[in-house]
């Protein structure tokens, strides 16, 4: 299983919407459970967002095609993308169930 490192930054005005569309994902996926799916959001101070993915399911969900449907008008850096390797993971989101609300 591959995995991307995703990253770019949010117009001020567009922050609240991108986290609302992300928490979207994450509702759909709570339902439909594809057990394919890996898939870690961080949202950083400045407005930043890294996505850390596996792929394999993600992009048929509604709710991802609605997050990606305008995701370049929201950006204001250019989204980088690079493949990763995970080198170490030592329980790092073990009880991690309180995800900031949208």
């Amino acid at each position: 299983m591959g995995y991307n490192l995703i990253r770019y930054g949010v117009k001020d005005e567009s922050i609240a919407q991108n986290r609302m569309l992300v928490a979207k994902v994450f509702e759909a996926l709570d339902a439909t459970k594809p057990q394919s799916v890996r898939y870690l959001v961080l949202e950083l101070e400045n407005g930043e967002f890294i996505h850390l993915v596996s792929q394999d399911g993600l992009t048929g969900l509604d709710a991802f095609k609605a997050f990606s449907a305008d995701h370049a008008a929201r950006r204001s850096t250019p989204l980088a993308r690079s493949p990763v390797k995970i080198v170490g993971n030592y329980r790092m989101l073990a009880g991690a169930d309180a995800a900031v609300p949208a």
